[in-house]
């Protein structure tokens, strides 16, 4: 029995976490229907006060109507005692405290509507304002919501890019190193078939001046500031002028 509680508790748990995850999720959407929840709850109870306050105006009108009876009966009973109809005047004194009786229960009952107005006024004026107060901060966090949410966007496509970047930037330097290694290989294999060729001693040899093929700018300017000298062969059998005596 101990371990299907524990499985009837883990089960209760586990609905209970499922959805108070559901809530979560749809919090602001629970909240603007609640919102309008209350403003319907607030309409009636409008209805409601409007209702109290048309009773409370019927019954201070009955009121009204029963004094000015009473105001008119009364002068009546005054009439009829002077012209000695006793009677009448009795009959009339009656509905008198008739219409008394009526004022005197239903007074009661007319303040007791009003005191209930003022509380059913400044009930439904602070909740109006506890409304309006709940409507702003959940503007406000619809607010929030939205900026977090564009945060998290922007932070998440950031990531993503800092990602790509990175990727990126760890291929190019891989693609710099293979490279590399590739100059080297070939270095190396130039270095290999100069020195099988003698190519590299024959390049320090140029570079000493000893073999032709080195020349150098200052080797250029020197040859062609020398002057161009003209060789006259002779011919046999044949000889060269004489030159006039100065």
């Amino acid at each position: 029995m101990s371990m299907l509680r524990k499985l009837s508790a883990l089960f209760r748990g586990s609905a209970h976490d499922a959805a108070q995850g559901v809530v979560d999720a749809n919090a602001l959407k629970i909240l603007d229907q609640e919102i309008r929840d209350a403003d319907n709850a607030q309409g009636k109870a409008r209805d409601d006060l409007a209702g109290l306050v048309a009773r409370r105006r019927m019954a201070e009108n009955e009121m009204a109507s029963f004094r000015d009876q009473i105001a008119k009966y009364e002068s009546s009973a005054r009439s009829a005692l002077g012209q000695g109809k006793t009677d009448l005047a009795r009959e009339v004194a009656g509905r008198i405290a008739e219409l008394e009786v009526e004022i005197t229960s239903r007074g009661p009952l007319i303040e007791d509507m009003k005191t209930a107005e003022t509380r059913l006024r400044t009930a439904i004026a602070s909740t109006d304002q506890k409304i309006e107060t709940l409507r702003r901060e959940i503007d406000i966090v619809k607010v929030n919501d939205s900026v977090q949410r564009a945060q998290t966007s922007v932070a998440l496509n950031s990531a993503g890019a800092q990602s790509r970047i990175g990727s990126a930037a760890d291929s190019l330097q891989r693609i710099k190193q293979r490279q590399a290694i590739q100059e080297e290989k070939l270095n190396a294999s130039q270095a290999l078939e100069d020195r099988r060729t003698g190519a590299d001693l024959d390049a320090k040899l140029r570079d000493a001046g000893i073999l032709p093929g080195h020349s150098s700018a200052d080797d250029v300017l020197a040859r062609l500031s020398q002057p161009d000298v003209t060789v006259v062969t002779p011919r046999i059998g044949q000889s060269t002028p004489d030159k006039d005596p100065a």
